[in-house]
């Protein structure tokens, strides 16, 4: 299929349908979470001005329909993963065990499970649990000699020894929600255009440390367009599935600034 492209299409259908067999070095995918609903909103916040959570369509599924749909499009991503592949799944708790579940399900190793650590995290609005500040990235691997350059992500790793030499990543990270001219804006209303935009640093860790100049990588869940946006600056080349043609829309216009 035409790569460096996005696809305004479901997910599923290209992945089963459109996508060489075993030709894709690394996917990233930000899925649904299955929170939609709450109605819950903020209005005034000092620390990050009016915010509603997620409450869209495509986030709002039976409990049976989002495992069978998860462990769908794992299988389906599988099979156009290299041999050698690597896949991050970004999670919070809320789907972190049907995200594990379905990659167990489908011959996947775990290796590494990310913390995200929200430097900038929105308050809790019920006064009644703690503040959630952290979200997850799952690594897991199809075979055996995946890319993991070590080099690189010593250098990317903002933490250093006493000595101020390069330190190994961990698997704790530290970053702000996106904010500020990174932060992707409806030009009518200015707010937020997409719920989950992932910060750039976050992608530019899991793409530089597990590819290299030239492979193929795939995101089944475009969003806000971080995943190819990064790839193209850093020469790889991508696949981007986006649903929803405002945001495919907006990918297009995001990637035509580099």
């Amino acid at each position: 299929m035409q790569l460096n492209k996005i696809h305004n299409a479901d997910c599923i259908q290209i992945l089963k349908n459109e996508i060489e067999k075993e030709s894709v070095q690394l996917i990233f995918a930000d899925p649904p979470y299955n929170l939609s609903g709450n109605g819950l909103k903020s209005t005034g916040s000092t620390t990050g001005g009016d915010f509603n959570m997620v409450n869209e369509d495509w986030d709002k599924m039976e409990e049976q329909e989002f495992i069978e749909f998860t462990n769908d499009w794992v299988a389906s991503c599988k099979e156009v993963l290299k041999p050698n592949g690597s896949i991050f799944i970004a999670c919070s708790y809320h789907n972190m065990g049907e995200s594990i579940m379905s990659l167990k399900l489908n011959g996947f190793e775990i290796k590494n499970i990310i913390t995200w650590n929200k430097s900038n995290a929105m308050p809790n609005l019920t006064r009644r649990v703690l503040t959630h500040t952290t979200e997850f990235v799952i690594w897991a691997v199809k075979g055996k000699g995946w890319i993991f350059n070590y080099d690189v992500l010593k250098e990317l790793n903002p933490e250093k020894k006493k000595d101020g030499t390069h330190k190994q990543m961990r698997d704790i990270w530290t970053m702000p929600l996106c904010q500020g001219k990174e932060r992707l804006r409806d030009e009518t209303t200015n707010k937020a255009l997409h719920p989950t935009q992932k910060p750039e640093e976050l992608l530019k860790r899991i793409i530089l440390g597990f590819s290299n100049e030239g492979d193929l990588v795939l995101d089944p869940f475009g969003g806000s367009g971080t995943t190819p946006f990064i790839a193209k600056k850093y020469g790889r080349d991508y696949i981007a599935i986006e649903r929803e043609k405002k945001y495919a829309d907006a990918i297009e216009m995001r990637l035509s600034q580099i």
